[in-house]
């Protein structure tokens, strides 16, 4: 009953990624993709995305990272898939459910999702390329155009030798609306002989419970959910045991963030700092009442000190907001 950290494009980087699997209850976490085109990409790039390779591969807590990779040329993606495992990688991931606009107009991401042949030769040619004791994992979503490629798609990756299956349960027009049809998840689940992972509209511990009847997946990945409510795999883990666990407070919550800032000031100028802070208060509106009533306040700043002084202020809210489901 495995919980995964999301990669989230331009926010789940390595200082997000140590700051919540401190927190507790993460198995694993997957790298933003590395986008593979027609030229080998250097040892650098590896560990611009994955400096958790300099680590055996893990987080300072000792949570998995797997390096993920996205293209559309199975030769090439095969030659970097090796690249991964050579600098230390212990999962190498591959993109299919990535629904951006840029992304799929360049052949990547979801939009391979129409050619399930091209899906299998690329797993296949990652496969080959890399060590058998090391896993080659997917991830992907329903369909592009509508949700009805699971099965096929989920067929041509088990045949190419994937051992793990990530299913987004959204088509690419679905975009991220809900709802999530985690019902569709159960019919590739069924046609497979893969590990399937639900993956979808999970924002609280009863969320969690309800994707599993419905989907029959044990395991299931989380990413704006845990963005929202950073101690939700802990909180489910809890559930899982038949406990309870107290929900993290705002003050709690300021912390991490003033942590997560001070990674960040390492490598960037304050104002990009000041940039993935919005990014994750935004999504902290979503459970915590105190990160609405800051929101109006906060957008406008654009220095790093004057955003985590307004996060200190006192606030009179009606009643304690709490993050439990």
């Amino acid at each position: 009953m495995r919980i995964i950290l999301a990669p989230m494009e331009g926010l789940v980087d390595a200082p997000i990624r140590e700051t919540l699997t401190k927190v507790g209850g993460i198995d694993r976490c997957v790298t933003e993709f590395i986008r593979v085109t027609h030229g080998m990409l250097p040892p650098r790039i590896f560990y611009k995305y994955a400096p958790e390779l300099h680590n055996s591969a893990l987080t300072e807590v000792g949570t998995p990272v797997a390096v993920q990779l996205l293209g559309s040329n199975a030769d090439m993606m095969g030659r970097h898939g090796a690249k991964a495992a050579e600098l230390g990688a212990g999962q190498v991931d591959i993109n299919f459910g990535c629904p951006a606009k840029t992304v799929n107009k360049h052949k990547g991401g979801c939009v391979l999702m129409r050619e399930p042949e091209l899906m299998y030769e690329i797993t296949a040619a990652v496969r080959k390329a890399v060590p058998a004791d090391i896993p080659v994992t997917a991830k992907m979503r329903l369909g592009y155009d509508d949700r009805s490629m699971g099965v096929a798609c989920g067929q041509a990756l088990e045949a190419a030798g994937a051992s793990e299956i990530v299913i987004h349960a959204r088509s690419k027009v679905d975009g991220y609306k809900p709802p999530a049809y985690w019902e569709e998840i159960a019919k590739v689940r069924e046609a497979v002989k893969n590990h399937v992972i639900a993956n979808g509209e999970i924002w609280t511990v009863e969320d969690y419970w309800r994707c599993r009847k419905v989907s029959g997946c044990d395991d299931v990945m989380i990413g704006r959910g845990l963005i929202a409510r950073p101690d939700l795999a802990a909180q489910i883990k809890a559930s899982q045991s038949g406990e309870t666990r107290e929900p993290m407070s705002w003050a709690e919550v300021v912390v991490l963030v003033r942590e997560y800032a001070a990674a960040l000031q390492i490598r960037l100028e304050d104002k990009y700092v000041t940039g993935r802070i919005k990014q994750w208060l935004n999504y902290l509106r979503q459970g915590f009442a105190e990160a609405e009533a800051l929101w109006p306040q906060a957008r406008k700043i654009r220095e790093v000190a004057p955003m985590l002084a307004c996060l200190d202020q006192p606030l009179d809210l009606p009643q304690r907001h709490t993050n439990a489901a």
